[in-house]
């Protein structure tokens, strides 16, 4: 299973900013030291192209952003200073996912990792809540570009419809305004329903969770959801956004799910499109515990249930009856 990392590509953020941008590092060095990869196997993407940027966000709000010429009131939503380290680490972060979205279609597992990624609340025309450029939209489209030989790289596996398997607390609402109306991609949210942001949008599959829903909860509502949802898609990738502030100890989100819970989530989310043959790119998107330690506990279990995804699917592929 191919890992792509981001993590020393790192933002200036005041020493009070409730960000927590050192989950990153700590999550490769224990992604490294869980054995799941060698320091050597992790791969650094190349940035998305201008190109690939302008299939998602305006083109005037992708020049805003490079020049940084944004105003006062798109750097407050997006809540990050602007630097020419965020610039460049907005565009690894998506070439990350997209990279991941490549290497899931081409391996026989069928399962790639971004150790960073999940930026759900950029839509079009801007930024908010920490997320410069959605890399699940801009991914999306260029998978899609790509499978059609229309993106100037050589022509992937056959895609024509990507579902966004959004599992954040947060709704993902840049994401479901950036593919409104959109058939060849399929966007799916289970969230809480008092959580950010106030304003949503409406995805294909929305569900709205309240406040303290537990486990159990959780994992039947995501099933039904995830049942219907990969019904009506016809996808043959999926981006999964595998946040870890669905945690009960999460100061930014407002449902209880343990940390065992969580790893349900995922085993469910990778047996669910597996069933279907639906290659998955997992990206970790938020986590916001009083302690790092546990966000990163969080992400890691994400990385192993996807390592053992793929380990189990390409061990059927290699004994399914061949001609």
């Amino acid at each position: 299973m191919k890992i792509f990392y981001t993590d020393h590509f790192v933002l200036p953020l005041p020493s009070d900013h409730r960000f927590p941008m050192e989950k990153y590092s700590l999550l490769r060095k224990r992604v490294v030291s869980a054995g799941l990869a060698g320091e050597h196997e992790l791969k650094v993407p190349a940035p998305v192209t201008d190109e690939q940027l302008f299939r998602a966000h305006d083109r005037a709000y992708v020049e805003r952003v490079k020049a940084g010429s944004l105003s006062r009131q798109e750097i407050r939503r997006i809540g990050f200073p602007w630097s020419p380290q965020l610039v460049e680490r907005a565009r690894r972060s998506c070439g990350a996912t997209l990279a991941a979205c490549r290497a899931a279609l081409e391996e026989a597992g069928g399962v790639a990792v971004n150790l960073a990624g999940g930026t759900h609340h950029a839509s079009r025309e801007g930024g908010e809540g920490f997320c410069v450029f959605n890399d699940s939209a801009v991914a999306a489209r260029a998978i899609l570009a790509e499978a059609t030989g229309n993106a100037g790289a050589p022509k992937a596996p056959p895609v024509s419809r990507v579902i966004v398997l959004d599992c954040d607390v947060h709704q993902g609402n840049g994401t479901a305004a950036i593919f409104a109306g959109d058939p060849s991609t399929y966007t799916f949210s289970i969230h809480g329903a008092n959580n950010f942001p106030f304003r949503k949008a409406a995805s294909d599959l929305d569900i709205a969770l309240a406040d303290g829903t537990g486990d159990e909860a959780y994992s039947e509502a995501l099933q039904e959801g995830l049942e219907r949802a990969l019904g009506e898609c016809r996808a043959q990738l999926a981006i999964y956004l595998a946040g870890a502030d669905p945690y009960e100890g999460d100061r930014l989100g407002r449902l209880s799910l343990s940390k065992e819970g969580l790893a349900q989530r995922d085993r469910l989310v990778h047996e669910l499109c597996g069933a279907k043959g639906i290659a998955v790119a997992t990206v970790m998107a938020g986590g916001y515990a009083n302690e790092l330690s546990d966000i990163v506990d969080i992400h890691l279990r994400t990385v192993e249930v996807a390592a053992e995804s793929a380990v189990s699917r390409a061990s059927k592929a290699l004994s399914a009856p061949r001609g």
